[in-house]
């Protein structure tokens, strides 16, 4: 039985050998995989009105090896990621761009997150999302005008886009019995153009007033 001795320590030796330093484990080895880096870490979007949309860039680049990223995957309410095809491989120290919209559909912060995969050691690589959700500004326009020297029923309030006209919106539904009127449905941004008519006992309308400019902030 002793005789058998060499060949037992002989054959664990060649086994914890072959598990210490097989060729199989030094391909394979995590510590070995390139590394991919996002850059901004995180988008701050600020503020932003409802209805409207931001959009900031952000980039991927790879460490000192190849890198290919095979998709990304994101979530958050009002956020998209554009800007990019999958798969895309890069070389080592190379970067690629990505672009990320944020369009809030309600007030308040929205928080979310990119997660981009890849066969780097540290993927999911992931990016974190913030942006608040606003109410858009209302705006309102306060109209007045002097009375007509004749006897009339009510006034017609007309707005338009254009200097000059046309005016092809007509603002009141019936004869406007005061001199004054307020325009709610005003946009930001917008330029728009009025004019007031008079209408006589018989409803016969007369000609347009002068005109009246207002640019919405």
């Amino acid at each position: 039985m002793p005789r058998y001795c060499p060949a037992l320590v002989l054959i664990a030796a060649t086994l914890l050998t072959g598990c210490g330093g097989g060729t199989a484990a030094s391909k394979t080895g995590a510590g070995d995989l390139p590394a991919l880096s996002i850059f901004p870490s995180t988008f701050d979007f600020g503020n932003v009105t409802i209805g409207d949309s931001s959009t900031q860039t952000g980039a991927l680049t790879a460490g000192a090896s190849s890198v290919t990223i095979s998709s990304a995957g994101w979530n958050g309410q009002g956020y998209s990621v554009n800007g990019i095809s999958f798969p895309v491989t890069l070389t080592g120290g190379q970067s690629v761009p990505f672009k990320v919209t944020f369009v809030p559909q309600a007030s308040g912060t929205s928080s979310g997150s990119i997660s981009f995969i890849s066969d780097a050691s540290n993927s999911p690589t992931r990016e974190t999302l913030t942006g608040t959700g606003t109410q858009p500004v209302m705006h309102g326009v306060d109209l007045s005008w002097d009375p007509s020297p004749s006897s009339v029923i009510g006034y017609n309030i007309y707005r338009g886009t254009t200097s000059g006209g046309p005016y092809p919106l007509k603002l009141n539904s019936s004869p406007q019995p005061g001199t004054s009127f307020s325009d709610d449905t005003v946009r930001s941004g917008a330029t728009y153009y009025y004019v007031a008519t008079s209408l006589d006992a018989n409803s016969v309308e007369s000609s347009y007033s002068n005109e009246l400019t207002m640019v919405i902030p």
